[in-house]
């Protein structure tokens, strides 16, 4: 684009949505523009943000632009305040809101388990884990399906094409083979 182009020319021409015109005033003024951004945020990344929301803006907006009132980059830099401004309210409300949940989530009082109870969970957990393998494939699809993915025996019927009484079936065995390996895995096996 030629070099001469006015920024009158320039805005007149984004208002048409000339994307090239665009592209050339962002050349033009991208530097002044982020630097003055970053003086007001101090933070790169967030002055980079607001030199990307104001080119949103006047890609969205160019009509808006009155060169009756003022400079282009008078303009420009207002919009470019007040966008840094919001992004540094927008950061401040964020930080305010993280600090209230943390302490909001400190009031909570701690119900939860004794690290006893969490490991004697995970020793049984593990206990059913290695007993479902155990179990044949056909066992274990409708065991998963039935008792993990909360699927009724119906349902799994339906979806594996297989006869409800099947289902019930393997579903009793399964069920019978579990109890007889997990019997003695309690509280007594933790305590020996």
């Amino acid at each position: 684009m030629n070099a001469s182009i006015t920024d009158q020319e320039l805005m007149q021409r984004i208002v048409g949505k000339d994307a090239e015109a665009l592209r050339f005033l962002y050349e033009k003024y991208e530097k002044p523009i982020y630097a003055f951004a970053y003086r007001i945020v101090q933070d790169p990344m967030m002055a980079e943000e607001a030199v990307q929301e104001l080119f949103l803006r006047i890609w969205h907006v160019a009509e808006r632009y009155d060169g009756g009132f003022g400079k282009l980059t008078s303009w420009m830099f207002t919009l470019t305040r007040n966008i840094s401004i919001d992004l540094l309210r927008k950061k401040q409300s964020r930080i305010m809101k993280q600090t209230a949940e943390q302490e909001q989530l400190n009031r909570i009082p701690d119900t939860g388990r004794t690290t006893e109870e969490v490991v004697e969970a995970e020793w049984l957990g593990a206990q059913v884990r290695e007993a479902l393998h155990t179990l044949s494939d056909e066992q274990q699809m409708v065991v998963e399906m039935i008792y993990f993915q909360g699927y009724t025996q119906q349902e799994v019927s339906d979806s594996q094409a297989i006869p409800l009484g099947t289902v019930k079936s393997r579903v009793r065995l399964a069920m019978k083979q579990l109890r007889q390996r997990l019997t003695g895995t309690g509280k007594e096996e933790l305590q020996r």
